[in-house]
């Protein structure tokens, strides 16, 4: 098995020690098996975890150790990653030296059936369905639940139904269903292995939860389909019976440890954390909004130090033409835009002329004008003084996209050379690969020069200050060109390196094109120059959009030298609300960095609290050039700063985890595009969140 260096920024550590979540403690029917997800030890169950949670845990189970981390994006669906270390077989010498084997997978369940008085809960799942299938399995499974017991009953196909109970009752719709192919995941492994699924043999699995009168306690008693004869890499197990016992403690509302005894001869343990992602959520420290009556300043230059101070907003342009009076600004605080406008209403109205009856808030992004909301004078300041009156304020707001209206007066213009930057810390990890656990602690600064309202200069260096990636020596075979495989060089040959270093432009070609343009040192292994041009209609919920990039690679010091490789790589990207559990489709089509042509899919889903939960998979012509997977795949989390801290704050921190870094559909790694910065188009939650006009 190969396997190359897959780093992901996580959350700083101080921040994962102060989340908080409102997961109940670990309940009937909600604790995660042992391979991850909800269910008993080794079997699943149809269960689910509340909306919105992250789950992450591990068990150990001779000669299995498990680390499992899995989301539950909507109400029907959970998946997850999985490692599983096998203590007593090797990557081999020349690979990996005396580290313990480790594989990798991907899970699904759907949810097809809710519980209700008189029929069971039903869902569908499957194991290591994306991985090399070494632990592949398919299930059907039931639960019912009366009173302090909780039931499970299911049919499983491969691992799952190792111990062959009865023939495939498939086998009449077609004979491939009546064996199990030996060799799964296609010859690299990773591929999805079609003709597998639901084939070979059944066997029966389920099992019994108890909620005991001590809350935190769940005792468990579990029948399993796996009889261990059939293990990967010959590794069969003994078992005296297919009978299992456990326990569960809930030691916080989050954490919870695990115990249990099985095969009738091996003791297993486990621990789990959840994760309440949807109700994220800190009580803010923000400055109180301005009082309506509070005096007016000297001038709009202090205004507008309000406006920034208070409503947390960059003025650019504050005009007038007849009674109307124009805010042009940038959100930088609160990611509710009522808030801001709210918050601006007041001290607008402090500093107008009394013949000024309606406020125009243009919002911007880099230069982009955006949207313009609408708001009656004399109905805000009745909402602002009592509660009776948001009714007639909130149904005359209104928002358009008619951007071009002329100005009689400029009352302020600010100006457009803007300097700023920031220093902070970044750990980069990686864990699955057969050097082990790599990892590098790093000082990061940044700095923006803006020179226009749609121009600037934007840069980043890194600093490593600890680290071990002498460890990281394993570098697979690869046809295509090392687009991507040469990282472990970039990260090894230098502790300090120019991240980043580039000049971008935006602009507007008409009411609903948008287009930007940059160069230089686009990411940490490529410089060039590239452009994009996205189409996204006022309020619509799609978008399509266009990139392409001429690239050249870096040298591994990340100064700014370049090594021969050149090529050019754009996709064309079609962006859809779909309306389905507020998820996100994005499809992209086009010429990857190593040459190959394909697509990918990204599906992605936002809840309340901000937080987005995605995933994603890349198809290309590579073929079995690609590699070890046959497939680019990996799940990410874009989580808002402001669910941590006490102010308020528009920063996201954003996590992602692939398996294996591969030279096949490798994408250039932009740091701007223009869909989220155009996020503003869509009115999305903008009337749900009409209660914080008052925050």
């Amino acid at each position: 098995m190969a396997s190359q260096l897959a780093f992901f920024k996580p959350l700083p550590p101080l921040l994962m020690l102060v989340m908080s979540a409102n997961v109940q403690a670990a309940q009937l029917g909600t604790g995660q098996s042992d391979f991850g997800g909800v269910g008993l030890m080794q079997t699943p169950t149809a269960r689910m975890a509340p909306k919105g949670t992250l789950s992450a845990s591990w068990s150990r189970t001779a000669p299995y150790r498990r680390y499992n981390v899995f989301l539950q994006p909507t109400d029907w669906l959970e998946g997850g990653f999985r490692y599983v270390e096998v203590e007593n077989r090797l990557f081999g010498e020349e690979i990996a030296g005396d580290r313990p084997y480790l594989d990798k997978g991907f899970d699904m369940k759907l949810r097809l059936l809710e519980e209700t008085r008189y029929w069971p809960q039903l869902a569908v799942g499957f194991r290591d369905f994306g991985g090399t299938t070494l632990f592949g399995a398919e299930y059907l499974v039931a639960n019912k639940r009366w009173g302090n017991i909780d039931v499970s009953l299911g049919l499983g196909w491969g691992y799952l139904g190792n111990a062959a109970d009865v023939d495939s009752p498939l086998g009449w719709l077609a004979e491939r269903f009546d064996e199990r192919p030996e060799r799964a995941g296609g010859d690299f492994g990773g591929e999805f292995a079609v003709d597998q699924l639901f084939s070979g043999p059944v066997a029966l699995f389920g099992g019994v939860e108890y909620q005991t009168p001590w809350d935190p306690l769940v005792l468990q008693l579990e029948y399993e389909g796996n009889d261990y004869s059939n293990e990967p890499h010959g590794n069969t197990q003994p078992q005296d019976t297919r009978f299992n016992l456990g326990a569960r403690l809930a030691v916080t509302d989050n954490l919870a440890l695990q115990a249990g005894w099985q095969r009738g001869n091996t003791a297993m343990g486990g621990i789990s954390y959840d994760i309440d992602l949807a109700g994220l959520r800190q009580v803010k420290n923000d400055p109180a909004a301005l009082h309506l009556d509070a005096p007016a300043y000297d001038d709009w230059q202090q205004a507008s130090q309000a406006l920034n101070r208070n409503a947390g907003v960059r003025v650019n342009r504050i005009t007038r033409r007849g009674s109307n009076l124009r805010l042009e600004a940038e959100p930088l605080r609160f990611r509710a835009l009522p808030q801001s406008e709210g918050r601006a209403g007041r001290i607008l109205h402090a500093q107008a002329d009394e013949d000024i009856d309606s406020f125009r808030f243009q919002w911007q992004e880099r230069g982009l004008a955006l949207r313009e909301s609408v708001h009656d004078r004399a109905a805000f300041v009745n909402a602002a003084r009592s509660a009776e009156h948001e009714y007639p304020h909130r149904y005359g707001i209104y928002a358009h996209a008619n951007l071009d209206a002329p100005v009689d007066e400029v009352l302020y213009e600010a100006k457009p050379q803007r300097f700023t930057w920031g220093v902070g810390p970044r750990l980069d990890q990686n864990f699955g690969g057969p050097d082990g656990y790599l990892y590098r602690l790093l000082l990061v600064a940044e700095a923006e020069y803006q020179v226009t309202p749609n121009s600037w200069f934007s840069s980043q260096v890194a600093w490593t200050a600890f680290d071990n990636l002498d460890n990281y020596e394993y570098m697979s075979d690869s046809d295509l060109p090392r687009v991507r495989t040469f990282i472990g060089d970039y990260l090894s040959e230098s502790s300090l390196g120019i991240e980043h270093l580039q000049y971008t432009r935006t602009g507007k070609l008409s009411e609903n094109v948008f287009a930007m343009g940059y160069g230089g040192l686009l990411e940490m292994m490529y410089a060039g120059v590239g452009g994009e041009v996205l189409y996204r209609p006022f309020d619509s919920p799609y978008a399509v959009g266009i990139d392409l990039n001429w690239v050249q690679q870096r040298d591994f010091d990340q100064g700014l030298g370049l090594r021969d490789y050149t090529t050019w790589t754009g996709h064309l990207s079609g962006y859809v609300e779909t309306g389905i559990e507020d998820v996100l489709a994005k499809v992209s089509v086009g010429r990857y960095l190593a040459g190959d042509v394909g697509g990918t899919l990204d599906l992605s889903r936002e809840f309340d609290s901000g937080v987005r939960m995605g995933a994603w998979g890349t198809w290309t012509d590579a073929g079995d050039d690609f590699g070890e997977g046959g497939f680019d795949k990996g799940l990410y989390l874009s989580i808002p700063l402001d669910a941590f801290f006490t102010r308020s704050s528009r920063q996201r921190a954003n996590i992602a985890w692939q398996p294996l870094t591969r030279d096949g559909g490798a994408r250039l790694g932009r740091r701007y595009n223009l869909y989220d910065m155009t996020l503003e188009r869509d009115l999305g939650r903008y009337w749900e969140d009409y209660d914080k006009s008052w925050d």
